[in-house]
């Protein structure tokens, strides 16, 4: 089921996020919340989407990283579902993206993160799981948690002369961008 999407000014995107049981992870309403973030992340275009994005206070974000994607990292799958995760910031290097985001809608803005992280969280199984995470794949993971804790990618802008409408950015930064490349 699609779930209707909650935006910037909502505020269970300031909130921080419930914790889940892991008897709670393999419940069959639980398993119904992941289907529905991932039909509901298709279908609203993302590449991530957190519990909160959808109305649901919990700490449960997905990602899919497709191959082709000009990101493309490997991975041990292209699907990642993280529940409670931990993150530990393994290279204080920081490294820069132009982000956007479902709760949104209409702008970019360029952050810098971490570049490498490591995340501890459980599955979609209640297992537990550790990954370490470098380059875009880090900034996908990073961003999504952040909803996680409250926060959105405009938080985390260090200049906000750096924060552009989609059609703005199209225009005038992706021909400059590539340009440099």
């Amino acid at each position: 089921m699609i779930r209707q999407l909650c935006r910037m000014g909502h505020p269970i995107l300031r909130q921080e996020a419930a914790e889940i049981e892991p008897k709670e992870i393999i419940s069959p309403e639980f398993q119904e919340l992941i289907h529905d973030m991932w039909e509901s992340m298709e279908h609203y275009g993302g590449i991530g989407i957190a519990a909160p994005q959808l109305g649901v206070s919990k700490k449960v974000a997905v990602i899919r990283l497709e191959s082709g994607n000009r990101y493309e990292q490997v991975l041990e799958k292209s699907e990642l579902v993280i529940i409670n995760p931990s993150i530990t910031v393994i290279d204080e290097a920081h490294q820069g993206f132009w982000e956007g985001c479902l709760s949104v809608p209409g702008l970019r803005g360029y952050v810098e993160r971490p570049q490498k992280i490591k995340i501890n969280f459980l599955d979609e199984q209640a297992q537990a799981k550790e990954l370490e995470a470098s380059g875009f794949l880090a900034t996908v993971i990073q961003h999504e948690l952040d909803h996680l804790f409250g926060l959105l990618y405009v938080d985390k802008l260090s200049d906000t002369r750096l924060l552009s409408f989609n059609e703005e950015f199209e225009q005038f930064i992706v021909p400059t961008s590539e340009e440099d490349e």
